[in-house]
């Protein structure tokens, strides 16, 4: 009889700890060992393309960490909404035999609770780097240990974060680094033409460094910037383009990007488009990806998203980008938040373009070695197995 997985996760929209859940339970709902159930708070292309696939989607609250779940009202009122909303999902799901929650990421609390409540076995899937507010760093450790049977993690990185001096939590832990197939094939050379003329706005002689992802205050979209314009007066041929939108309600930051680089008089060398659903067309017509986080990235599922497109990587020296990027042979490091050392390394990738072709080509060997999805999948379904 196949097993029933549960997932529940804090979005419906199509960045990294969504790509990686869509390629995880597509794999897993192909499979007739497994059944899958997933639960969202929202519509959006997560839901759809998941719905394609065959994959019942719940439309249901979460109950998602905020910071406005720590004002004393809301911790007041936390203990009855969790009991509430647990027992809503039971009635929903009464005709399901649930045999394992997926809870994917921190910022859903729903499922360790469900678990503990209808005793069913709760696996947390960890996708972030949790530092601040300290309180929150602090509290979570022992939240996952209590909650948890089973803690994945996307990285060392993110383990080392939260197991630190944590044994218990330790003994829970196992590292599946995330992995990802292009699905799609190479872009045509016409239709690559067309995107960077209509889309990019640019000609067949430019080229184009891009950051494509989350616009947010940690992303680095302004230290790349500043980067850029210390490294556009030797490299006349240079443009720079920020590929994504803002998180909901926060969409002022497109705003004060926008008004950055109209302050910089890069007008006419820098621009935002919004975020594309046809992403693997827009990876291969750009030429440079730059993955400039100013915190630590839990894994840095667009660095393997350009390499999978033959694209050189420059990528601030931490976090999980530190698994994925080989300095000097997929691309370059340079010391987080340093805008001279970034700026540096972008006049090396644009003056040197052989080196930069050749990056690409081993970023692309190396990604598919490392980072496959049937490995992903394959260590998923062990850990499953043994749930």
């Amino acid at each position: 009889m196949a097993k029933t997985i549960l997932y529940i996760h804090q979005s419906s929209e199509l960045y990294g700890s969504d790509k990686a859940l869509l390629y995880l339970v597509k794999s897993i709902e192909s499979s007739p060992e497994f059944k899958t159930i997933v639960v969202l708070p929202n519509k959006g292309p997560l839901k759809d393309l998941l719905e394609a696939f065959g994959v019942n989607v719940i439309v249901f609250p979460v109950i998602k960490i905020s910071r406005s779940i720590f004002k004393p009202l809301k911790l007041l009122s936390l203990p009855f909404e969790i009991a509430k909303t647990t027992k809503r999902l039971h009635r929903l799901l009464k005709n399901e035999n649930i045999d394992l929650i997926h809870s994917n990421t921190l910022a859903v609390l729903l499922g360790g609770f469900y678990a503990k409540r209808y005793k069913v076995k709760h696996l947390w899937h960890v996708h972030e780097i949790i530092k601040k507010p300290k309180i929150v760093s602090k509290i979570y450790p022992f939240l996952v240990n209590s909650l948890s049977d089973t803690v994945v993690f996307n990285s060392e990185a993110s383990k080392e974060v939260l197991c630190k001096n944590n044994q218990k939590l330790t003994k829970k832990a196992i590292v599946n680094l995330n992995g990802m197939d292009r699905e799609k094939p190479p872009t045509s050379d016409k239709d690559i033409k067309a995107i960077r003329r209509e889309l990019f706005g640019v000609n067949d002689n430019e080229k184009v460094i891009a950051l494509i992802g989350r616009i947010s205050k940690w992303k680095g979209q302004t230290l790349l910037l500043e980067a850029f314009k210390k490294a556009s007066p030797e490299n006349k041929n240079a443009k720079l383009i920020f590929v994504g939108s803002a998180p909901p309600n926060q969409e002022y930051l497109v705003e004060e990007l926008q008004q950055n680089i109209t302050q910089a008089s890069l007008e006419n060398l820098c621009s935002i488009i919004p975020f594309q659903e046809n992403i693997w067309s827009i990876w291969d017509s750009i030429d440079i990806a730059v993955v400039p986080s100013i915190e630590p990235e839990p894994f840095g599922l667009v660095a393997l998203e350009a390499m999978l497109s033959r694209k050189p990587v420059i990528a601030a020296n931490h976090g999980g980008l530190k698994e994925i990027v080989l300095d000097g042979e997929t691309g370059y490091f340079f010391n987080p938040g340093d805008v001279d050392d970034l700026s540096k390394k972008l006049k090396l990738m644009l003056t040197n373009e052989e080196k930069s072709i050749d990056f690409g080509k081993k970023g692309y060997e190396h990604a598919k070695q490392k980072f496959s999805l049937d490995r992903h999948v394959s260590q998923f379904i062990d850990i499953y197995k043994k749930n």
